[in-house]
């Protein structure tokens, strides 16, 4: 069975960055468990393994454009050190929760800390940041009823929402 739209991916892999550095990886962990076609995973990656099969094995490369994004420097902002009242000890690499004006949530880092104002950043931390995977496709089967209604895979047993 190949990997496309629908199709549960189960999949190892090893992320790294232009330097080689690994950023992430399953090894020694379960394989990460995706619905293909759903937006579960970045889009370069999720297009790259269209029809692969199990027991591909796979380098790809994803340019920020197809990863997190390009780095934006208007999510970059300062804002006095009076807004986080309430938190003890704020720390550069600190990452805090934050609302927009819709109350949607979304996470901001820490990047600078000055006398009466700190620098926030909203980018992703890999935006702007060029991707290297190297995957192997464990398994590939048909998604269930339930997987496709709510376009992401469950966890053998169910899940509750």
């Amino acid at each position: 069975m190949k990997v496309s739209k629908d199709k549960v991916v189960l999949m190892h892999y090893t992320l790294k960055n232009d330097k080689g550095e690994v950023i992430d990886s399953s090894d020694g962990k379960e394989p990460l468990a995706f619905l293909q076609g759903h937006g579960n995973i970045i889009p370069g990656l999720e297009n790259a393994l269209e029809g692969c099969k199990s027991g591909d094995k796979k380098e790809v490369s994803v340019e920020p454009e197809e990863g997190y994004g390009l780095k934006m420097d208007d999510a970059i902002q300062e804002i006095p050190s009076s807004a986080l009242q309430g938190i003890e000890e704020v720390t550069v690499g600190m990452q805090l929760q934050s609302q927009d004006q819709d109350g949607n949530p979304f996470v901001v880092s820490v990047i600078k800390i000055e006398d009466d104002k700190i620098t926030v950043d909203a980018n992703h931390p890999l935006a702007g940041e060029t991707l290297h995977f190297s995957v192997s496709i464990e398994e590939v089967r048909d998604a269930q009823e339930e997987e496709l209604s709510h376009g992401h895979v469950h966890a053998p047993g169910g899940h509750s929402h």
